[in-house]
């Protein structure tokens, strides 16, 4: 049985804390933005935008659990942490809130690393995550400016700016993420 939107809003706000519970509004907003923008539907991209952090403050060993013990993508163990909670963010968006929606499930699982042949849900989510108000890194700026030209440019902006930043920090780089860049570049 899946939620009402206040029932995900009040279950999602109450497993973190304020500050990413405000990050989450902006993504909402945003990602409504860009689906009115570009086409995808305003609707599911504020519960892909409500539900895509829903698992970013869980004990690590707890989602490792949940990757391992359901049959979920277990090379992203091999990589930052940082991109598990997106995996499990889906699983459990489908398990736990009963979202059946295959794009709204795409789209939260993609929203860290992208993937080749993106949906236009899952650019709108992902590029919402990049700019939403409250984001504040350098670069930012501008991936909101190319964002108004279109969801590549401004998606290739910011998956160019995560990779700059983890090559500047001598850290490995999600492969995936090289590959979603490098397929938005051959749509332009």
């Amino acid at each position: 049985m899946e939620l009402s939107r206040e029932e995900l809003i009040q279950s999602v706000s109450a497993q973190m804390p304020a500050k990413r519970w405000k990050h989450t509004q902006g993504v909402m907003e945003c990602a409504v933005a860009l689906a009115e923008k570009y086409g995808a539907d305003p609707e599911k991209a504020d519960i892909a935008a409500i539900l895509h952090d829903v698992a970013k403050y869980w004990p690590i060993a707890e989602m490792e659990a949940v990757i391992r013990d359901n049959g979920l993508n277990v090379e992203l163990l091999q990589h930052d942490k940082q991109l598990w909670h997106s995996e499990v963010g889906a699983f459990v968006a489908e398990r736990d809130y009963g979202v059946l929606d295959s794009e709204i499930i795409h789209a939260i699982r993609w929203h860290t690393s992208g993937r080749v042949g993106m949906s236009l849900l899952d650019k709108v989510v992902c590029l919402a995550d990049y700019i939403e108000p409250g984001r504040d890194f350098p670069g930012v700026e501008n991936i909101r400016e190319q964002a108004q030209r279109s969801l590549e440019e401004g998606l290739i902006a910011g998956f160019d700016s995560t990779i700059s930043l983890l090559l500047s920090q001598r850290r490995v780089i999600y492969p995936l993420t090289v590959l979603s860049r490098n397929d938005l570049i051959e749509q332009l």
